[in-house]
């Protein structure tokens, strides 16, 4: 298996340049013209990237989540809900990179075999990064109106939300 991985890309470069010469394709002339067309891609998506990770940076370094999930303390508890899931739950839709990083510091306070840490697992499968992939996506291509998206983006992460802790206390 180990060998068949280290050739597996250089042979379907080799028959992707087979092809080409095959059907007459100027190989280099279309390498380039992909190239830059990724460049382009690239500078376009860019300062969406910008903004968000900015954005994202100032929300978390503000610590707004975690006071205001401070207040509901009491009564998640009484749910057996933990605590340090919440943020994860609310960031979700924002950001994959910040809801990875709370999900690996409940893995290294509870354990992944925790309910915290399996309810973290099931909660990272269940949702998607809404705001980011309409941010970046939509972005990129110049879509001004995304009302509908967004509606219809954040119903389905809550219903992946209450799925992921329906689930988790079902089976864990």
């Amino acid at each position: 298996m180990n060998i068949l991985s280290k050739i597996v890309i250089p042979l379907f470069v080799v028959f992707v340049v087979f092809y080409g010469f095959t059907k007459k394709v100027n190989i280099y002339d279309a390498f380039l013209d992909g190239a830059k067309e990724g460049l382009q891609i690239s500078f376009n998506i860019f300062p969406n990237i910008i903004a968000m990770v900015f954005a994202i940076n100032i929300f978390l370094d503000s610590n707004f989540v975690y006071e205001i999930l401070n207040v509901f303390e009491g009564l998640l508890m009484n749910f057996g809900i933990p605590l340090d899931i919440l943020p994860m739950a609310i960031l979700r839709p924002i950001s994959g990179t910040a809801t990875l990083a709370i999900m690996n510091d409940i893995f290294i306070n509870f354990g992944p075999d925790s309910y915290a840490g399996r309810l973290a697992s099931v909660l990272q499968g269940c949702t998607d990064t809404t705001i980011y992939v309409l941010a970046l996506y939509f972005g990129s291509i110049g879509v001004k109106k995304i009302r509908y998206s967004l509606v219809v983006g954040l119903i389905a992460d809550l219903i992946g939300i209450v799925v992921a802790f329906i689930l988790t206390a079902m089976f864990f």
